[in-house]
């Protein structure tokens, strides 16, 4: 494994994996570049150095080849504009176009290959099975698809280039095509970029160093989706701060009231597991007293305060409230390491936002104290951006999905691939 600085790019073809998975308007416009901006670094070095690029990446979840809603033409031009430099549009993966602009590549050229998911072996998941497809046979597909066209995919895929730079963080707990596969073609001339290079290290360092008290802030709406997670850092925090609407099934699964707020009732047993297992280590579990209750899921909705133990009929817990507010800003000023994944209440509409703004604000002071703050998850990353706040904390990643497997199992397919 090689360094991207340390290696020699020089008439070199360098693939690089990328995370292009940004959003768009309904005129297809690139409404959100950060994403693309974080890859530039590690593009240029490569076409400073004398290579040239090869550009992948998904774009959403396509169902189907060739849709054009999720074509990667549409942010050609964003990525031009973002490098400084041409760059051409293969406009497929696997055609004779692509492979022929490959080759023809010169020094200092940069071209683009179309939506990867275009393809079903770029995720190894077969499509077009029947709707009464039986687990036999959806597992025979998918035994047939890595067995014979998804070997295929990758070797055409890595007979573009001469070397294979990951620096698509956001996408490496996946273990696709494109991502960990492909690298077994480049042994010796695969290597990270500057992003997955900063992401990791950055992870690293939150996690087996921190000052403490280390606080985790946890959002999201479901306790099964966020369970691992939560299990993962009662073993490396101190106090865990839960909000968002999985805790409206704490305040039920303790036997509280909550109205039609969100409930998953079959998480109540693991519920009452993650409250022993901190007891049993010592870390603090907080959730909000208060929650900020609307009678209806809308940003025109009435609104009323209620405890979060006892919510009216027919009302349902979109935020916290003062007392949740207080108690949270306590908590987090008083910490020395800050994690924070996932608002506290419903960010997107305003009304419903005081409580993830009083968090983020929270967090920029604690930082200017001296804290540590790590910024994660797309909606995190999202509401830091949205309060303008994310030039006052330490570390803003990249990663959802990623970032919390890699907190929670210290490793991630992309990363093994290059690493082996």
């Amino acid at each position: 494994m090689y360094a991207i600085d340390n290696y020699d790019f020089t008439g070199k073809r360098a693939i690089i994996r990328v995370d292009f998975n940004v959003p768009l308007n309904e005129n297809f416009e690139v409404t959100d570049d950060t994403r693309i901006r974080a890859a530039v670094p590690t593009i240029k070095r490569v076409l400073e150095k004398g290579g040239s690029v090869i550009l992948m990446s998904h774009l959403g979840r396509p169902k189907k080849n060739n849709d054009s809603k999720y074509s990667l033409s549409h942010i050609v031009s964003t990525v031009e504009a973002r490098l400084g430099v041409k760059v051409q549009f293969a406009g497929d993966c696997m055609g004779q176009k692509a492979a022929e602009m490959a080759a023809a590549l010169k020094p200092g050229e940069v071209m683009m290959l179309e939506n990867l998911r275009f393809y079903a072996e770029e995720e190894g998941k077969p499509r077009g099975l029947a709707e009464d497809a039986t687990e036999e046979e959806k597992k025979a597909a998918k035994k047939a698809l890595k067995e014979g066209p998804q070997k295929e995919f990758v070797k055409k895929l890595a007979s573009y280039a001469d070397c294979y730079v990951n620096d698509a963080f956001g996408t490496a707990h996946r273990a696709h095509a494109s991502t960990a596969l492909i690298a077994e073609y480049f042994p010796g001339n695969k290597m990270f970029g500057y992003l997955m290079e900063k992401e990791i290290n950055a992870v690293e360092n939150l996690m087996q160093n921190p000052a403490r008290p280390f606080c985790a802030i946890l959002g999201g709406s479901k306790v099964s989706s966020k369970l691992p997670i939560i299990e993962s850092l009662l073993n490396k925090v101190d106090i865990l701060i839960l909000g968002g609407g999985m805790t409206y099934t704490f305040s039920a699964a303790r036997g509280g009231k909550i109205g039609n707020s969100i409930c998953e009732t079959d998480q109540f047993e693991n519920v009452h597991r993650v409250l022993a297992t901190a007891a049993e280590k010592g870390v603090k579990i907080v959730t909000s007293p208060d929650a900020l209750t609307a009678d209806a899921y809308s940003p025109d909705a009435n609104t009323q305060p209620a405890s979060v133990d006892n919510i009216a009929d027919g009302w349902e817990g979109l935020d916290i409230y003062d007392g949740g507010k207080k108690l949270f800003t306590e908590t987090i000023l008083g910490s020395k390491t800050i994690l924070w994944n996932g608002p506290v209440g419903v960010f997107e509409m305003d009304k419903f936002a005081t409580g993830s703004r009083t968090v983020a604000e929270a967090i920029a002071e604690a930082t200017q104290k001296g804290a540590y703050s790590f910024i994660g998850g797309g909606d995190s990353v999202a509401c830091i951006n949205k309060f303008g706040l994310a030039d006052k904390v330490t570390y803003v990643s990249t990663g959802g999905g990623a970032l919390l497997e890699l907190i929670e199992k210290g490793t991630l397919p992309g990363i093994e691939a290059i690493r082996k």
